[in-house]
C-alpha cells in the first residue's frame, strides 16, 4: 500500500478502485477551509459531503468549469488515450468548481492527476485568457474503495452530483459525466 502525506493523508492499496475529487483554485474562502479542517475529522465520509455540498453551492470562488469549452476540455483530458491509459475510468463528473472520478490506477496517482491537471490546466488557461495563473487546487482528495457496495454507492453519488446541486433534473442529460456519455444512442 502505498501512504503519503501533504494536507491530507493519501491511502492507495494496490488493486482498489479511489475516488478522487479535486477542485478550482481558490474555489473555498481559506478560512472555511482552515476552520473545516480544525472543526472537522475530514477523513469521514459525512465530513467529506459536508465539504462537498459547500463547493455544490458555488457562492464563491471561480466557477471556470461552467464554460462548455472549459468542461468539455476536462472531460476530453480525462477521456484522452495518454490519460486513459493510466486508469480504468468507471465514473466522472465535471461540476462548476471541482471535478471527481472513480477509477481503477494502472500508475502510481500522482502521475495520473498530474497528467489531467497539468494538461488542462494549460488549455483552460488559454482558453480563459489566464496564462500562468494557478487552476486547480494543488492537492486532491482520494479514498479508496473497500467494497463492491461501496463503488456502486460512490459511482451514483458521482453521477447523481449535478441533481443534488440542482444543476440538472436527470443524471443522463449533464453533458459533462460519464451518465451522458452512457446514456448516447450508439453509432
Amino acid at each position: 500500500m502505498v501512504y503519503y502525506e501533504r494536507n491530507l493523508p493519501h491511502w492507495h492499496p494496490e488493486g482498489k478502485p479511489l475516488f478522487l475529487t479535486w477542485r478550482l483554485h481558490d474555489s473555498l474562502p481559506t478560512s472555511f477551509v482552515k476552520y473545516f479542517r480544525q472543526t472537522t475529522d475530514f477523513q469521514s465520509g459525512k465530513a467529506f459531503v459536508r465539504f462537498d455540498h459547500k463547493l455544490d453551492e458555488a457562492k464563491c470562488g471561480p466557477t471556470w468549469l461552467k464554460h462548455p469549452r472549459v468542461a468539455g476540455t476536462v472531460v476530453d483530458t480525462i477521456q484522452s488515450a495518454d490519460c486513459s491509459a493510466m486508469y480504468s475510468l468507471y465514473a466522472f463528473v465535471i461540476m462548476p468548481n471541482h471535478v471527481h472520478m472513480l477509477i481503477d490506477p494502472k500508475v502510481d496517482l500522482s502521475e495520473i492527476t498530474k497528467a489531467i491537471k497539468g494538461r488542462s490546466a494549460r488549455i483552460c488557461n488559454q482558453i480563459l485568457g489566464r496564462r500562468g495563473q494557478p487552476f486547480w487546487q494543488a492537492e486532491s482528495y482520494d479514498h479508496w474503495v473497500r467494497s463492491q457496495g461501496s463503488f456502486e454507492k460512490i459511482r451514483l453519488y458521482i453521477e447523481r452530483n449535478p441533481v443534488v446541486a440542482g444543476l440538472a433534473e436527470n443524471s443522463d442529460v449533464w453533458r459533462w459525466s460519464s451518465a451522458y456519455k452512457r446514456a448516447l444512442p450508439l453509432a
